[in-house]
């Protein structure tokens, strides 16, 4: 393939703009892949390596504005701070991923990062906000119709005002998140349990049992240990507020056997300590109780580890972001660099194509004024030829050009006939539907169509392109018309309009349709204007017109 040069620079350009997309394309995809990576390592409790992965995905993603890629690292880093017990830290990160969401996003982003905030100010006995957030998230999902949104979203609520102690606005919100989820058989588990704590909340402990002995089969097949945990849980708590601490002390048991984590098994403890005191063993009930004790000592000292932990996580970030501000400094200079010589080389390139222009232009010019000056000598010499055979061809010359002129007046005839034949067929033709038009009887009855009708036909009298035939009819027999009117003043103007058709060879069937009169009406007026130019019966008009 030839590139030409006017098109050399304009070829280059595409060339680099299409590198570029590639590489924005590929860029992209690379912060996808970290993201990914990040998540990976957050799920495997690599906190250090997930949050150094998820700063260098979102500063490469705030660098060209792929909002969706800055959300997730943002959302996961805030995740990392939460599994960490930094909640102070999540909710900061947590409230940047719900700017982002609101500005850029859409709704799922938005009531995603709205139930991580709500549940971190739940963790904080910060109830108002939690509570805040939880409706905020409620709302968006009613404004959006997803009836699974609202499910979820009711759900939280329902277990928000559970943990608050508002057991009625809690059951509106789980009896919605029923209704709603009945079509997700994965989530109505979730619900009922829900359900029974509020049942249980509310003092319905027969009801509660009832509920949760009929769901613990369903969870030992789904080998969900968190929700059978809990179950047995209601269950001995069912017992011990009737009073009945042999059972509740069974179920508790049970719950305890299941290997909660330390902070269910804390209240476990906490209940056990309750029903052996109900049983009058104090002995056990204290043992119990120091064990609440030893739990929630552990559970601080795990805390403040993963907060000593969360500091130098903290502090290896920052050196971490120092590297990163640093990388990006040189991916600067190294991109302001690029450009530079980019932009020298797009330079010299535009140079060379308008020197390499500029050359085939003068190249053009020369061999140009080259060829008009041998086209010049050929004129001359062709002039003289022709000027010597001028002399001698003049009387030709002389009949052609009379010959020329008879052809064109043939052809602006034969143009008139062809306008006046065409005007002939239009008449006819919307004659004819008109015709038929008014010999249908239902369509004479009716009077808007019959006056349309009438008023085509007046029309059809009438023709307003009279005046261009004159004019073309007067341009090709010149003087005619001025000598008819000069020779008989007594004709009128339907008259020569007549004449004017006869001499154009029309046939008075033709111009009975073109007049839209009938043929009998026409050859009476042919008689009539024969009459007037005063012709006997052996002159024809066609042949008096012809003399003219």
């Amino acid at each position: 393939m030839t590139v030409k040069p006017q098109s050399f620079p304009l070829f280059v350009m595409l060339f680099l703009l299409l590198g570029t997309n590639a590489l924005i394309a590929q860029t992209k995809k690379y912060c996808d892949s970290i993201i990914e990576v990040g998540i990976d390592a957050l799920f495997k409790r690599d906190h250090v390596k997930s949050i150094e992965l998820l700063t260098e995905a979102r500063s490469l993603a705030e660098r060209n504005n792929w909002h969706e890629q800055s959300f997730q690292a943002i959302h996961h880093t805030g995740w990392n701070y939460y599994v960490m017990l930094d909640y102070g830290e999540a909710l900061d990160y947590y409230l940047k991923g719900y700017e982002i969401a609101i500005k850029h996003l859409g709704s799922e982003q938005e009531l995603l990062v709205l139930a991580n905030i709500a549940i971190i100010y739940a963790k904080e006995k910060k109830y108002i906000k939690g509570e805040e957030y939880l409706t905020k998230a409620y709302d968006i999902a009613k404004k959006i119709n997803d009836s699974t949104k609202v499910g979820y979203c009711a759900i939280n609520l329902g277990s928000f005002y559970n943990e608050t102690n508002k057991l009625q606005r809690a059951r509106k919100y789980l009896d919605e998140a029923a209704r709603y989820l009945k079509n997700k058989p994965e989530v109505q588990v979730l619900v009922k349990i829900v359900q029974l704590d509020n049942d249980l909340l509310m003092g319905h402990t027969l009801k509660a049992r009832t509920g949760a002995l009929a769901l613990v089969e369903t969870v030992k097949k789904d080998k969900n240990n968190e929700n059978l945990v809990h179950l047995y849980k209601m269950i001995g708590k069912t017992f011990k507020a009737e009073k009945n601490p042999e059972l509740a002390l069974e179920w508790t048991k049970k719950a305890l056997a299941a290997k909660p984590d330390k902070e269910v098994r804390m209240e476990i403890f906490d209940l056990l300590s309750g029903i052996y005191f109900d049983l009058q063993y104090y002995k056990e009930a204290l043992q119990y109780k120091d064990s609440v004790t030893a739990v929630t000592n552990e559970l601080n000292e795990i805390k403040n580890i993963q907060l000593f932990k969360t500091g130098e996580v903290k502090f290896q970030i920052q050196n971490f972001q120092k590297e990163i501000a640093a990388k990006d400094a040189k991916i600067l200079y190294e991109r302001k660099f690029f450009y530079s010589i980019l932009t020298l080389g797009v330079i010299i390139i535009i140079f060379l194509s308008i020197t390499f222009w500029n050359m085939r232009i003068k190249n053009k010019q020369q061999k140009l004024i080259a060829e008009r000056n041998q086209e010049i000598i050929q004129f001359k010499l062709q002039k003289e030829m022709d000027d010597n055979l001028l002399s001698k061809k003049k009387e030709e010359i002389a009949v052609l050009e009379q010959e020329r002129l008879k052809k064109e007046i043939e052809l602006k005839n034969q143009k008139i006939s062809a306008e006046a034949l065409y005007v002939s067929g239009r008449n006819q033709l919307l004659q004819e539907i008109l015709e038929s038009l008014t010999s249908v009887p239902e369509l004479s009855k009716n009077k808007v169509l019959i006056d349309h009708v009438k008023a085509l036909q007046n029309h059809l009298k009438t023709d307003n392109d009279w005046d261009d035939f004159i004019r073309h009819f007067e341009e090709v027999n010149q003087g005619f018309l001025k000598k008819l009117k000069t020779l008989h003043p007594e004709l009128t103007s339907n008259d020569i309009r007549f004449i004017s058709y006869l001499c154009m060879n029309l046939t008075v069937k033709e111009i009975s349709m073109m007049l839209n009169i009938t043929y009998e009406a026409c050859r009476k007026r042919k008689e009539r204007i024969s009459a007037k130019l005063g012709l006997t019966d052996d002159m024809s008009l066609n042949d008096y017109l012809a003399s003219m």
